[in-house]
């Protein structure tokens, strides 16, 4: 056993050595497993850390949830002309949800005047001599802080008597408690939201949120009854469903078919609305990452057969380089098995090298996009630097096989004699 570990060790200092007596070819060699290696670190550190923020996300809206708008929410395509032209869910469809649905707990509408391509369109709010050009307005009703992916931070939300009366009331985003009352109390004071003026009756704590800065943070809500008299026109309403614990699947069921008899859907057409949860939105996002991921591993495949390549031609040329030292080895009595273990310990410290140093430099871009691009989230799970480590070595193994038997095979005597 000592002399098994010797001679490993051995073949290990000479595989080093070589190394060292040829940097700049040893270098080009594990190129190829060097890039493979950091494209797979780089990119399964972004992946893991999108896909860790949207659970977060998720999580924070609860498991309770459910969204249903005339589109599939988080669908990440180009709107077809039937969906452009789908008529909006009512106000009377989210009450039947509520009244008609067992397995629902309450229901919560927001109206806006229409939804774009690119989300919500941006109005005008003012306060004072500040201008914010980008807030969004929309209309609630006041069960829906209790749907919402954020708290209560100061004063209240509306009350049913505010939505009755339609009062002039305003509850506000984080983003614009920061543009327009930094150092101040917003509650009580008068703000202008596409030329009215509403009072202030409280504000949200911060959304959490996917990718960075959260658009509901910009967010103006008014009693919905209070934004329908401004916008008479306004017909775009957003339902949100509280589900009562452990029906979600049910719930799902009977708001489909409630919904496919209210708005006429024939048994043999799909539904003109969309139904999502958390769940459904992070089943919908990882089944986008499954395609990058699927590009990740051929980029870095083709990385690493280049490289394996480039390990493979040195590693013949080294054989032929060599060939009187190892028929000096062979002479003074060394096995095939030691021949072959001399040369594939070579290979795979060659490109179990490129592995490392590609981790390492995977980790740094990680780290710095984590640096730079605070949005982006990145961080290196475990499971990549293993798989990118036993790869890379297992690279050495398999192109390193060749050049070893080659070199195991050669006739020592010829093996002497060659100039």
């Amino acid at each position: 056993m000592r002399s098994y570990h010797h001679s490993v060790r051995e073949n290990l200092r000479l595989a080093l050595d070589t190394i060292r007596t040829h940097k700049f070819r040893s270098f080009l060699t594990i190129l190829g497993v060097l890039i493979g290696t950091t494209t797979v670190i780089a990119v399964t550190s972004i992946i893991a850390g999108l896909d860790k923020q949207l659970v977060d996300v998720a999580q924070q809206f609860g498991t309770r949830t459910l969204w249903v708008y005339k589109l599939d929410v988080g669908a990440m395509r180009r709107m077809t002309r039937e969906e452009r032209l789908r008529k909006p869910l009512t106000y009377e469809d989210a009450m039947a949800i509520k009244a008609e649905c067992p397995s629902v707990e309450t229901v919560s509408v927001e109206l806006f005047t229409e939804m774009g391509e690119f989300g919500l369109p941006p109005v005008t709010a003012r306060y004072k001599g500040q201008t914010m050009m980008d807030a969004l307005f929309v209309g609630a009703t006041p069960e829906h802080l209790r749907l919402l992916n954020a708290t209560q931070a100061d004063g209240r939300f509306f009350s049913d008597a505010e939505e009755d009366h339609r009062r002039d009331v305003v509850v506000i985003g984080h983003t614009v408690r920061e543009r327009f009352f930094p150092h101040a109390d917003p509650v009580g004071k008068t703000i202008f939201v596409d030329g009215r003026s509403f009072e202030v009756i409280g504000t949200l704590t911060k959304f959490k949120s996917f990718l960075g800065d959260d658009q509901n943070d910009k967010a103006i809500m008014a009693p919905y009854r209070s934004f329908k008299r401004l916008y008479p026109e306004a017909k775009d309403n957003f339902i949100c469903v509280l589900v009562k614990e452990g029906k979600m699947d049910q719930a799902k069921d009977e708001v489909t078919e409630l919904l496919r008899r209210r708005r006429h859907v024939k048994h043999s057409e799909p539904e003109n609305f969309g139904i999502s949860s958390a769940e459904s939105l992070i089943g919908q996002f990882r089944e986008v990452i499954s395609t990058v991921a699927l590009v990740m591993v051929v980029v870095s495949s083709i990385g690493l057969l280049v490289g394996g390549i480039g390990v493979m031609n040195i590693m013949l040329v080294s054989v032929t380089e060599r060939t009187r030292e190892i028929g000096v080895r062979k002479a003074i009595g060394a096995r095939r098995r030691d021949i072959i273990w001399q040369f594939l310990l070579e290979a795979m410290t060659l490109t179990a090298f490129g592995g490392l140093t590609g981790i390492l430099i995977g980790w740094l871009l990680s780290l710095a996009i984590r640096t730079l691009v605070p949005s982006l989230p990145s961080t290196v799970p475990l499971w990549s630097v293993i798989t990118g480590f036993s790869v890379a070595t297992g690279v050495g193994l398999f192109f390193g096989l060749w050049p070893a038997l080659k070199a195991a095979r050669l006739d020592p005597i010829a093996a002497l004699r060659y100039e």
